[in-house]
């Protein structure tokens, strides 16, 4: 997910909505994309715990490390992609399309996985169970307030719109499009050796609760 988002960055067209108040921040002060998204997911996880009070599960303390693991990432993704310069259009939308592919991998593999979400993911789904709202709408609620949210920063402290492009937006939309593709070529592979899921029930529903407000 890490390189998506780097990769993304290195096209050029705007990175995912979640990514992009990261970004834009990351050229206002002197903090590095990675660093900064690993603020933010803090305070999603203070967020939930602010939301749910008692109903808070401990073990989705486990965010905590994984903001760690995915700042300390995009950073070094960041690094190694840092001599990539596109001066094509068409080679752009390449990239981007390589991004949200890498980052719907990444997404599919942390829902089947079972364990924890990362914050952004946890905290719409605090959001959802406390307000008792669709999580699809939460979704775009939350994704709308991060590009809005990015737009202000931006324009505010650069006097231009900078991270939010037709990337974004085909992010937004992709993503959730090609994690729902990869989630029955994974299904369809462990029906055939034999096995239906990693865990199975409750998978499959986070599966399609995630999937569903991805593509929305």
């Amino acid at each position: 997910m890490a390189l998506g988002v780097a990769l993304s960055t290195r096209a050029d067209l705007g990175t995912s909505p979640i990514s992009c108040p990261p970004y834009v921040l990351s050229l206002v002060i002197p903090f590095t994309m990675g660093a900064i998204t690993i603020a933010m997911h803090v305070v999603f996880i203070l967020i939930q715990i602010l939301l749910l009070r008692r109903e808070y599960d401990p073990i989705q303390l486990l965010q905590l490390v994984a903001a760690f693991v995915f700042g300390f990432f995009t950073d070094l993704t960041l690094s190694m992609t840092a001599a990539v310069v596109l001066h094509s259009y068409f080679m752009q939308w390449v990239l981007c399309l390589i991004s949200c592919v890498l980052v719907a991998i990444g997404v599919e593999l942390e829902v089947r996985a079972g364990v924890v979400m990362l914050a952004g993911e946890g905290t719409m789904t605090a959001i959802s169970k406390v307000f008792h709202l669709e999580f699809a709408k939460v979704k775009i609620a939350f994704d709308l307030s991060m590009v809005v949210i990015a737009c202000v920063i931006s324009f505010a402290a650069l006097g231009q719109i900078k991270g939010v492009r037709e990337g974004t937006v085909a992010a937004a939309v992709l993503v959730g499009l090609m994690v729902r593709v990869l989630d029955k070529i994974l299904n369809g592979f462990f029906n055939r050796i034999g096995l239906t899921s990693l865990n199975a029930t409750a998978q499959d529903k986070e599966t399609e609760k995630t999937t569903e407000a991805q593509s929305a």
